[in-house]
């Protein structure tokens, strides 16, 4: 298991509920939130077995912006 972590323009719940189905339909994406009180507004994904760039790549297909934080 793993903990990747992005910045994003997710700025309400709104957008949030947006990308939802997306993140949730994901095989190896177990669990997700996003921080709306950072002003990065966080994107955390526990995951196995997949990569930051096919998180981003789903984020922005959804038509976020996505950026992994290192």
């Amino acid at each position: 298991m793993e903990i990747l972590v992005f910045k994003t323009n997710l700025t309400n719940k709104k957008r949030i509920s947006d990308l939802e189905p997306v993140l949730n339909i994901h095989p190896h994406i177990i669990k997700w939130n996003v921080d709306l009180h950072d002003r990065d507004n966080v994107l955390r994904v526990v995951s196995t077995n997949i990569e930051a760039k096919d998180i981003e790549e789903l984020v922005i297909n959804a038509g976020f912006h996505c950026e992994e934080l290192r």
